[in-house]
């Protein structure tokens, strides 16, 4: 009998493994999905147990997050104990296959010597995505596992786990399962591909990113194997954790305010420019950047508007680190324009915060972004966002032009510099119109993009793939 998340139901228990989860290790979104979800989960009943690496200066052992929900790091000192997650700077490590292999196998192993019935084993991205294939072979047996169900988060399509056919034995599964209904890509092993077959459901991080991960464009050459299993994809659109993202508690800049007094945010402006070494102009509109230089991020389309930008009465802070090429693109740029721009190469948490907190606009202009936390974050801050038509972006995002109700950014379709710069122009002329800011700026403060609904969300998805019969019935 099918059930939802109604009263009678028996709780559900998660087996929640990621790669890395905040606070605890972090590269990117996924670590912020990892350390929010788990927690809004428990908050709904859910008894959640979340697997990860013992990494370098991590404990050991279980630690209690919150009621319901328990972290678990799996040890190995020649697998874990090192300066990085993925790779350092030569290159992803060459061992990461059995690095991460090792991980999803202990994950099971700890279920079952722990007792740990999980109804839903809810794997993240290429590495751990050996787990639903572990499920349907090696612990398919174990009655641990009986009824358990598999859900792959797909947070990144782009990044797969691709590895020489060579070290497929190191798997340590049948051979035919290197094959073309299994882990064979082009001649190689592709762990996020078996994964996608062997999941029981899939998921993406925003539902507007599960379309077009079915596209050539966005597919990264699994579109096919996608749009294959598109019945069991569902995308559920990323939380923001305002218990640290709230400019009503935020301790890291000038002044705190709110939807209902945002007075202070004219302090944090004021703040940002004195920080920057710009003149401190509330006439002057403050064009915000925090992200990671790559080229998923639209920097390209920055790249060739900046000078034009700059010659505007505008001023530009960007805080970031990754690419070299954009590094030194960014810090020309700065060099360039040295009384309206201010690039800070690197990420502090606190930069970032005065960033959302004293800008007028925020800048995504990204070829792609399954979910995006930044627009979020600008939202929560009364920032507007500048943003392009993709993913989450698309999904969180109404254009004010479109739609003067419910607007609370701007955005732009074609992936091109001139649309992009356009936007910005269109954005700039709602900053010369103080009362039509002023709204646009209190509906982005008043919308609500907490884990709440996501983990609710979630809940729903868990139950239409592993239904629970009714408290005290047998499951």
């Amino acid at each position: 009998m099918k059930m939802t998340s109604g009263k009678g139901a028996r709780k559900l228990n998660v087996l929640f493994a990621a790669s890395e989860a905040a606070p605890f290790a972090k590269t990117g979104g996924l670590a912020d999905v990892a350390g929010s979800l788990p927690l809004a989960l428990g908050k709904l009943g859910l008894r959640v147990a979340l697997l990860l690496p013992r990494y370098r200066g991590l404990p050991s052992g279980k630690k209690t997050l919150a009621p319901n929900v328990t972290a678990h790091f799996i040890e190995n000192e020649a697998f874990f104990n090192r300066a990085s997650l993925y790779g350092n700077e030569k290159g992803d490590y060459p061992d990461n296959l059995e690095r991460f292999s090792f991980f999803c196998n202990e994950v099971l192993a700890w279920a079952k010597t722990e007792g740990f019935r999980p109804d839903v084993v809810h794997a993240h991205d290429w590495q751990t995505a050996l787990l639903p294939v572990l499920l349907k072979t090696r612990y398919a047996q174990e009655p641990v596992f009986k009824n358990a169900k598999s859900i792959l988060t797909i947070h990144n399509l782009g990044y797969q786990g691709i590895f020489p056919a060579r070290t497929y034995p190191q798997l340590g599964l049948d051979p035919e399962l290197f094959s073309m209904e299994g882990f064979e890509f082009y001649g190689k092993v592709n762990l996020l591909k078996a994964g996608l077959l062997f999941a029981d459901a899939l998921g993406t991080v925003s539902p507007t990113y599960a379309r077009e991960i079915q596209t050539k464009e966005f597919g990264f050459g699994l579109e096919g194997v996608v749009k294959r299993r598109a019945g069991s994809l569902r995308g559920i659109l990323n939380g923001l954790d305002y218990a640290l993202w709230d400019p009503a508690t935020d301790g890291s800049i000038a002044k705190n305010y709110s939807a209902a007094e945002p007075s202070g945010k004219a302090a944090c402006k004021a703040d940002l420019q004195k920080t920057c070494g710009f003149p401190q102009d509330p006439g002057t509109p403050v064009l915000g950047i925090v992200t990671r230089l790559a080229e998923q991020k639209g920097l390209d389309l920055l790249s060739e508007i900046c000078d034009r930008l700059l010659a505007k009465n505008v001023q530009l802070v960007m805080l970031g680190d990754g690419d070299a090429v954009y590094r030194t693109t960014f810090s020309n740029v700065a060099k360039r324009h040295p009384k309206n721009a201010s690039v800070n190469i690197g990420f502090l948490s606190a930069e970032a915060h005065k960033i959302y907190a004293g800008s007028d606009f925020f800048l995504m202009p990204s070829y792609f972004e399954p979910c995006g936390l930044g627009q979020l974050i600008s939202l929560k801050y009364g920032t507007v966002p500048v943003v392009r038509e993709t993913g989450g972006l698309a999904d969180t995002i109404v254009d004010a032009d479109a739609d003067a109700e419910r607007g609370n950014g701007f955005s732009f379709g074609d992936h091109s510099p001139e649309s992009f710069l356009r936007t910005i122009e269109r954005a700039l002329k709602a900053f010369a119109d103080p009362k039509r800011l002023r709204r646009l700026r209190a509906t982005g403060m008043r919308a609500d993009f907490s884990w709440k609904k996501s983990a609710s969300d979630y809940e729903s998805f868990y139950r239409e793939i592993r239904p629970l019969p009714a408290m005290g019935a047998a499951a």
